[in-house]
């Protein structure tokens, strides 16, 4: 990772650590990704090979920076989903500024609407990091867009464990490989055989 990037990683983070500091609501955070769980997804997105990224939930694109800047080195591209279209132009605006706006392509969608048109086994690394308790809802779309030894990744598997039981009890159930890695708010990990 080059230093423009990582500057502004640096700079959102503050931004929102900031922001988020000033709201009660936890709807109104920006609730960007944490520096250990973006160096894991960025780390995994290479290990994996994936070309061919799905995001879901893009608030203000840090952890869209860190799997852009992967899909970099792996000569991939990141389709990013998000409803908001405040979050999604700050995204817009860091993703340039660090050199990465080829990489993305932003959508202003509804990440289940997204999954559900995305072709069969077409995605290889799926990072899930919007409302937690929707997740279910879009059964079997996570799992069915995914490549053989495509990998899935759920953000606040230790912040939230209620919330992302019954996605994990999915996976459980679909999938061998599961496990739940302790960095950042924990990273729930599944794999496709």
């Amino acid at each position: 990772m080059d230093d423009a990037v990582r500057a502004v990683m640096d700079r959102v983070a503050d931004a929102a650590a900031r922001h988020d500091a000033t709201q009660e609501d936890r709807l109104n955070r920006w609730r960007v990704l944490e520096p250990d769980a973006g160096r894991f997804l960025w780390f995994l997105t290479q290990a994996v090979g994936a070309r061919n990224i799905v995001e879901i939930g893009t608030s203000r694109g840090v952890s869209t920076l860190w799997l852009a800047d992967a899909a970099r080195a792996t000569g991939g591209r990141v389709a990013s989903f998000d409803t908001d279209p405040a979050a999604q132009a700050d995204a817009a605006a860091s993703l340039a500024e660090a050199g990465l706006a080829g990489y993305v392509d932003l959508r202003l969608e509804d990440g289940g609407a997204g999954l559900a048109g995305l072709g069969d086994g077409e995605v290889d690394m799926l990072f899930l990091d919007a409302e937690r308790t929707e997740y279910p809802s879009w059964w079997p779309h996570p799992v069915r867009v995914l490549r053989a030894g495509g990998v899935l990744v759920a953000d606040n598997a230790l912040s939230h464990p209620g919330e992302i039981a019954p996605l994990e009890a999915l996976l459980r159930r679909d999938l061998t490989a599961v496990t739940t890695i302790p960095v950042g708010k924990g990273e729930l990990v599944a794999r496709r055989p």
